[in-house]
């Protein structure tokens, strides 16, 4: 496929079997020295091609650098924030083994129409304490609920975590209900500062480039694994399980779930755009802005 890069994907038996066509006979075992001594160990693809790439993209990750560098040294928080894909509630199919006596039977088909609910997990990653949380919604993943996720963890975790907190840096990717060219996403921003009383700084990283995002790199890849090959029977099956991502280097997760109804198609109030109170910055403002109580004033 590239010159200068050796691969198979034959079985080591294969391999034997080949070479034997070709006049060379060997064992298992030898192949198998051939193998290490070459350097030849089995390994996936790397998912490190960028789609694409944004002419504003390095600039973007230095605004995103420096800001983090100003957050470090303030008792203020830096969050990387951003949802994890659905799942289905009920005995469907899910990747993974188990240590058990006998096979858990699942579904032989993973309609989503058989499942008994959908949940939409938001995630929160604390990078400074190295904590993760996260908020299942049990209606459908909007621009509020993302909102109202960050109030929760402000309000439970948050608030005792950095008492001298002044503001909040949120760290998030480009799209979804957080995307930065909702409108209805910066409305309810709006609203979250003014419960919170802080400002919220938001830096979006670029388009193609989400799995920089902290969350996406040492928080979900731990709650995935904690997941695998559980069927979510239940509820309580599944909070227990999220809540089990931990890792030695001190991750620890808390579950909580938010329940309320979040229709999907909602948007900013008419003439929000003229009325906005959202502060954004001189440097690529479509990706870095502000949001600031209203009693703070601008």
């Amino acid at each position: 496929m590239r010159e200068g890069v050796l691969w198979t994907n034959f079985s080591r038996a294969a391999i034997v079997t080949e070479l034997s066509k070709r006049g060379f006979h060997v064992s298992v075992p030898v192949v198998s020295q051939l193998l290490d001594r070459h350097h030849l160990g089995r390994r996936k693809a790397q998912k490190t091609l960028p789609l694409e790439r944004h002419a504003q993209r390095d600039q973007q990750f230095q605004i995103i650098a420096r800001y983090r560098a100003q957050y470090e040294s303030s008792p203020n928080p830096i969050l990387s924030i951003d949802s994890k894909h659905k799942e289905f509630l009920g005995l469907l199919f899910r990747a993974g083994r188990l240590y058990t006596q006998k096979a858990h039977q699942a579904l032989d088909h993973d309609f989503p129409s058989a499942a008994k609910g959908v949940l939409y997990p938001h995630g929160i990653y604390d990078c400074k304490r190295n904590l993760g949380h996260i908020n299942l919604g049990l209606s459908h993943d909007t621009s509020r609920f993302a909102c109202d996720s960050m109030a929760y963890w402000w309000d439970h975790v948050g608030l005792s975590a950095f008492p001298q907190a002044t503001s909040i840096l949120m760290l998030c990717d480009g799209g979804g209900s957080n995307a930065a060219n909702r409108h209805v996403f910066k409305y309810h921003l709006e609203q979250l500062a003014d419960r919170i009383g802080r400002e919220i700084r938001v830096a979006h990283y670029p388009p193609y480039c989400s799995k920089y995002n902290p969350i996406e790199h040492r928080f979900f890849p731990h709650v995935t694994r904690v997941c695998q090959g559980l069927l979510f029977s239940s509820l309580d099956v599944v909070c227990r399980a999220m809540a089990r991502a931990s890792t030695k280097t001190g991750l620890a997760t808390t579950v909580h779930v938010l329940d309320g109804d979040y229709p999907i198609g909602e948007t900013a109030p008419k003439n929000y755009k003229k009325t906005t109170k959202i502060l954004f910055d001189e440097e690529l403002p479509a990706w870095n802005y502000r949001a600031v109580p209203a009693k703070w004033g601008s």
